[in-house]
């Protein structure tokens, strides 16, 4: 191995290059020098706590962004050009296979106080179901990396997307916030993000200027500047990008970039994507392109399956489509070139290489509602958009488009289905971990165990080599401890959002559509979920469903709901379901 395991006074462990011993001093013959050192270590071993007093711990960047799909960065296999994060994963570590919950608000739940969602109250999204798993806000019981590491002496600080579902970030333990507080609405509109705590004031911008992802990186560039007025003092930075959540909105020059890449349509592209994935060794050459995967609509009223871009007769609707995932695009490599910015700022200021940075979506690309897209709201409206005008004011400011269910699945390549569901395509991020530091002999490797966004929290407190007091136990690993060489493969991973659930434990898992039948893969190979197993492994079966039941009821995800309080989900008929109230 390339690193010593430390073991420290948690119990926890750290790591430590054997290239870079424990720091020692030498005194010469100054005895009133020496005295006057003991008497300021002294003070600062009585007055200050003795967290504040670990010498070099880890600045910490988590940057997560939102609706992206599994192969949409290059480094992943997509198109898109993406080079910040491409040289991030080149130089780092990638997770092939590192989990989200699904969906926006309860990742979000889990990637911040490292819980499964339904555990802190955010089972669906910010809306009160008066049960303790859906509450539509994060509980205060649960602490956040930011409350979790302040003991530490770390300085917390958020820019982009907070939707946990409570008003203020900085009553969690975050001191400056600038962002949306629930979804992204607006991409040109500076009055759609805001400054806190109440009294901070946003940075200005001239008329036509703004682009919130811009603007999201300006104050994160900000707020490291704030946290270098005590460098004495490590930071932590969560930089939430909304993009490329929908709407579909991104600067003209951007889109111009990708405006005549996708008139091939999204099977050629899925091809594409495939084939430099097994090139890259992010999936098996055994891999093979699921099936289209089908959709349903805004309501559930209507279900369908992605149609083959041959299919698509109307020359008008393919320019439209491939106008939308054009916009998609651009601001995937726009969120990129800004998080360049930050990376160029960090080197300047002599911190990249003590900076443990950690990349990855919150859940996979997203569907809605159908392989056209929708317009003007999220809804089952969709306006067909033809000719130069047509097109060329899509993506703009008073627009609002979504991507819809076709490219969604090629953003997904090569797995089945989308955001909401527990299928591959649900829930696998691209993870990229970045930490020169500790992590340089890793350069350029795959990580293939199972990971999930609960394991970021326990991450955090063992590069940090602090003790969690918190009041939930964690369910999470440190990655870091699997990146050099502690074996999880064997662990059990949980999963549940709008009665989708599923099952993670070794090679097998079982996964479930709301209110269908389990089914049984095995993942030990190829991940594409394609061969149905669960008649054949009936004792499997039972055993991983008894096993998701009893963590269903420990952690306040059953009995499941049969109104979600939203208008785009049926609420559940009477009579069906056998974990319903």
């Amino acid at each position: 191995m390339s690193s010593a395991r430390v073991p420290n006074v948690s119990g926890r462990s750290f790591l430590r290059s054997p290239s870079e011993p424990f720091p020692t001093r030498r005194f010469g013959p100054n005895r009133p020098a020496i005295l006057a050192f003991i008497l300021i270590g002294f003070f600062y071993v009585i007055f200050l706590p003795s967290s504040f007093c670990v010498p070099n711990r880890p600045n910490i960047l988590l940057i997560v962004s939102d609706d992206l799909g599994y192969s949409d960065l290059g480094c992943f296999g997509g198109e898109i050009e993406t080079p910040n994060l491409d040289r991030l994963a080149e130089e780092g570590v990638r997770l092939t296979q590192f989990y989200n919950t699904g969906r926006c608000c309860p990742s979000r739940a889990s990637i911040l106080t490292g819980q499964y969602p339904h555990r802190v109250g955010l089972g669906h999204m910010t809306i009160d179901l008066n049960r303790p798993g859906y509450r539509g806000r994060v509980s205060e019981e649960a602490q956040t990396i930011a409350q979790v590491l302040e003991p530490a002496g770390y300085r917390s600080f958020i820019a982009g997307k907070w939707h946990l579902g409570t008003k203020d970030p900085t009553q969690h333990g975050f001191e400056e916030f600038y962002g949306t507080l629930v979804s992204a609405k607006r991409f040109f509109d500076p009055s759609h993000l805001l400054r806190l705590p109440e009294g901070r004031k946003a940075l200005s911008y001239e008329e036509g200027e703004f682009y919130a992802t811009d603007a999201i990186t300006d104050h994160a560039l900000d707020f490291l500047s704030l946290a270098r007025e005590t460098p004495e003092r490590p930071w932590f930075l969560y930089l939430a990008h909304p993009a490329p959540h929908f709407p579909l909105h991104a600067p003209k020059e951007e889109i111009a970039k990708y405006a005549d890449r996708y008139h091939e349509g999204w099977d050629k592209i899925r091809e594409e994507r495939l084939k430099k994935m097994k090139a890259l060794g992010i999936v098996s050459e055994e891999t093979e392109l699921t099936p289209r995967s089908p959709y349903w609509n805004y309501g559930e009223t209507v279900t369908g399956t992605n149609p083959a871009w041959a299919d698509i007769s109307d020359p008008s609707r393919r320019e439209d489509l491939a106008r939308r995932m054009a916009i998609f695009a651009a601001m995937v490599d726009r969120m990129d070139q800004q998080i360049g910015r930050v990376i160029e700022d960090l080197k300047a200021n002599d911190e990249f290489e003590n900076t443990l940075i950690i990349f990855l979506s919150d859940n996979g690309a997203c569907a809605e509602w159908d392989w056209k897209g929708f317009d003007e709201r999220s809804s089952n409206i969709n306006h067909l958009h033809e000719g130069f005008e047509g097109l060329d004011s899509m993506g703009g400011s008073g627009t609002f488009h979504s991507v819809g269910s076709g490219w969604a699945n090629s953003s997904n390549t090569p797995w089945r289905m989308y955001k909401h569901y527990n299928y591959e395509g649900g829930t696998n991020s691209p993870g990229i971990i970045h930490w020169p530091a500790r992590l340089n002999s890793m350069a350029g490797q795959l990580h293939r165990q199972p990971a999930h966004v609960i394991d970021l929290l326990p991450t955090f407190v063992a590069a940090a080599d602090i003790s969690y007091k918190g009041e939930l136990p964690l369910p999470g690993e440190d990655l870091l401890a699997q990146i050099f060489g502690e074996d999880s493969s064997f662990r059990t991973l949980y999963f549940e959002h709008e009665s989708n659930r599923a099952i993670r434990e070794g090679n097998w898992k079982l996964v479930a559509l709301k209110h269908e039948p389990w089914e049984l893969y095995n993942m030990s190979r190829v991940r594409t979920e394609m061969e149905d197993l669960s008649g054949k492994y009936k004792d499997v079966v039972t055993r991983l469903s008894g096993k998701w039941d009893d963590w269903a009821e420990e952690n306040f995800v059953t009995p499941l709901p049969k109104d979600y309080g939203v208008k785009y989900l049926k609420k559940r008929v009477e009579g069906r379901g056998a974990r319903d109230e």
